[in-house]
C-alpha cells in the first residue's frame, strides 16, 4: 500500500503512527495492497478554507475526506480493486483542543480522526442514525483493536 503524509500544519504529529493505523484498517477491511491513501495534515487556516469550500461551513473542522475512485472494503476472498482511495485532511490544532476537552493525548485523537476519515473514504457515513451506529461502531472496533485498549470516544464536530 502506498500511504503518504504530508505534515503542513507546523506541529509535530507521530506521522508513522498514522500510516501504520492506516495499513492496519486497509488490511483489515481488504482492501487491494496496491491501493494508494494520501494523509494531509493542515493548519487551521488552510481546514477553514477546505470546510468552507467543500461543506459550506464556516470555520475550521478537525477532519475532512476527500474520496476518489469510491472503493469499498472487500472480503477475504475477494479484497477491493487497487486504486486511489482519496485524501484525508487532518487539523492538529483542532485535534488538540479536542483532545484536551475530551481528556486523551492528542496522539488518539488524530488516530480517531485517521480511522474516521478513513471509514469516510470507504463509503462509510454518518447522515442516518442507522449509518451511524454502523460507523462508529466499526470505528471504535478497528481503533481499540489497534490501540490495544479501549478507544477514545469520539469528539468529531
Amino acid at each position: 500500500m502506498s500511504i503518504e503524509v504530508n505534515n503542513e500544519s507546523g506541529i509535530s504529529v507521530q506521522e508513522t503512527e498514522l500510516v501504520r493505523l492506516a495499513r492496519f484498517i486497509l488490511e483489515r477491511l481488504y482492501v487491494h495492497p496496491q491501493a494508494e491513501l494520501s494523509i494531509i495534515l493542515a493548519d487551521a487556516e488552510a481546514m477553514e478554507k477546505l470546510h468552507i469550500e467543500w461543506m459550506d461551513e464556516p470555520g475550521p473542522t478537525d477532519v475532512l475526506s476527500f474520496p476518489m475512485d469510491e472503493l469499498r472494503p472487500g472480503t477475504p476472498e475477494r479484497p477491493s480493486p487497487a486504486g486511489l482511495l482519496g485524501d484525508i485532511v487532518l487539523c492538529p490544532q483542532i485535534a488538540a483542543e479536542q483532545a484536551q476537552t475530551a481528556g486523551h493525548p492528542m496522539a488518539e485523537e488524530l488516530l480517531l480522526l485517521t480511522t474516521h476519515g478513513l471509514l469516510h473514504l470507504l463509503g462509510y457515513d454518518h447522515g442516518e442514525p442507522e449509518e451511524k451506529e454502523e460507523m462508529f461502531a466499526l470505528q471504535r472496533e478497528l481503533l481499540s483493536v489497534f490501540l490495544g485498549k479501549e478507544a477514545p470516544r469520539e469528539t468529531m464536530q
